[in-house]
């Protein structure tokens, strides 16, 4: 159900429907969201227009304490009613400006995808940019992590996984996946088409349109639920909606879900393909009679998105985790280059969608959805702007297999860096696209590589890891 975008309007809706509270909503750096609950009446105008006090330095990479002062000002046209909470409650996404300037503050990832939008509009290059992430998961049955002075471990557990073939269920009626055989098998195999099925019902609910789902090809419990493509800033608002939403039905039913990328070990990571395309007057900029029927502009785009993504893999690929998926042999992408239907190019160019041209688009395949989704989407937009404003070569396309490449094929491939660490090194030598126009200022990127460089520290330099017990114990 559409709800009333004017804050006037939506306010007499909520009172005329017994709303009791109002939740507002807002997002970190890392695509955390955080909330706060309002009774509906101590909500008017002013709540959309100036905005409502927050404690800015309890929020990570945020504000220091000495100015701690936020304004959250809530966006009506995000509003939804919670399909979740016993009481009848309105969500409403804000964003984040400062009290002293009244600007909008730098650090509000929201705020910087609108800036992104704004910047491209400005360039007079296009009016809108269309998004369409595949929001890969896993469910889990059974999640247990913790990391101490004197104890790091993970367990996980899924009802479907092949290890549980010989585990005493009472009685264990067999139906387990086969190693990477999780891709599209039907009931009783597939155990979660209910769960999926409910999770798609309620993102018609919340206002978010649902394309379709399946099981993935991990057997552990590896889904993906496809949404409707939308422009970028509804799209990175509809994806913060879909976790939410697939997180709760899948507690609901005594599962938990995880964005993570790469949870299991030695079987396929979930991952974040995001389809896009630049428009103009209504006019599809990727459409023409080029390489798989894309336009020039087009390749230009996808030429900036691989020269610049050693450097935007910090905002779509942003956890050490993220770059164990990124390896050979599970059907990730890790050599940038692009390609028509190829699967295992970082670009693809889908051309089994027939000869329309508004479904002329490129799709980002290195992606997963451990990501901001607003940081993600303005790091591509900027990507690909670049590679139009400079006319970038993308160079010749890859039409082979290039997980069976010869040697001599794969020295002329450039790989996506092996870590975060060296992700975080290009994103410090080559990031004047990211700044075109204020969209990622200094400070936002200083501060958001100081923090990743402290988890890589923790990750790789200071903390034992399990498996380091298994190489050296006996040493």
């Amino acid at each position: 159900m559409s709800l009333p975008a004017d804050p006037k309007e939506l306010l007499k809706w909520a009172k005329a429907e017994k709303v009791e509270f109002v939740d507002i909503r807002f997002t970190d750096l890392f695509g955390i969201t955080h909330h706060f609950t309002m009774p509906l009446d101590q909500i008017d105008e002013d709540a959309f227009t100036y905005g409502i006090g927050i404690d800015g330095s309890s929020v990570r990479c945020w504000k220091g304490i000495q100015e701690s002062d936020m304004l959250s000002r809530l966006d009506a046209s995000t509003a939804f009613v919670d399909p979740f909470f016993e009481h009848k409650t309105l969500n409403v996404f804000a964003d984040t400006y400062d009290p002293r300037t009244g600007e909008a503050y730098n650090r509000d990832p929201r705020v910087i995808l609108k800036k992104a939008i704004e910047y491209m509009k400005g360039t007079g290059i296009a009016d809108t940019a269309y998004m369409g992430p595949e929001a890969e998961f896993f469910i889990f049955s059974d999640v247990r992590y913790d990391s101490t002075q004197k104890a790091g471990y993970y367990y996980v557990d899924a009802l479907d996984a092949r290890w549980n073939m010989g585990k005493d269920e009472g009685p264990n009626l067999g139906h387990k996946l086969r190693d990477k055989g999780g891709y599209f098998p039907t009931p009783p195999n597939d155990i979660y088409q209910d769960l999926r099925s409910e999770v798609l019902h309620v993102l018609a609910q919340v206002g978010v349109d649902p394309e379709k789902h399946h099981h993935e090809v991990a057997s552990a419990g590896q889904g993906e639920i496809n949404l409707v493509v939308k422009d970028a800033l509804t799209m990175a608002d509809n994806l913060i909606k879909y976790k939410y939403v697939l997180k709760n039905v899948a507690r609901r039913h005594g599962f938990s879900v995880t964005f993570m990328p790469k949870p299991v070990f030695n079987d396929n990571g979930t991952g974040m393909h995001t389809h896009q395309s630049l428009w103009k007057g209504g006019k599809n900029l990727f459409a023409g009679d080029k390489y798989a029927n894309v336009s020039d502009f087009a390749l230009n785009y996808i030429g900036g998105i691989l020269q610049n993504a050693p450097s935007i893999l910090a905002f779509t690929n942003p956890t050490t985790n993220s770059y164990k998926r990124l390896v050979p042999g599970f059907e990730a992408p890790v050599n940038l280059v692009y390609s028509a239907r190829n699967r295992s190019a970082s670009v693809r160019i889908p051309i089994a969608v027939g000869s329309s041209e508004k479904a002329r688009r490129i799709e980002f395949r290195t992606p997963d959805a451990s990501c901001c989704g607003y940081l993600a989407f303005a790091a591509m937009i900027m990507a690909g702007l670049d590679g139009v404003q400079n006319k970038i070569d993308p160079g010749s396309p890859a039409d082979v297999d290039l997980y069976e490449a010869s040697e001599e094929e794969q020295k002329n491939l450039r790989a996506v860096p092996p870590n975060l660490t060296q992700v975080l090194d290009n994103l410090e030598k080559n990031n004047e696209f990211l700044q075109k126009g204020g969209v990622f200022d200094k400070d936002l990127l200083d501060a958001y590589v100081a923090y990743k460089r402290d988890e890589v520290k923790q990750i790789v330099n200071q903390r034992p890891h399990p498996y380091e017990f298994v190489l050296y114990y006996d040493c």
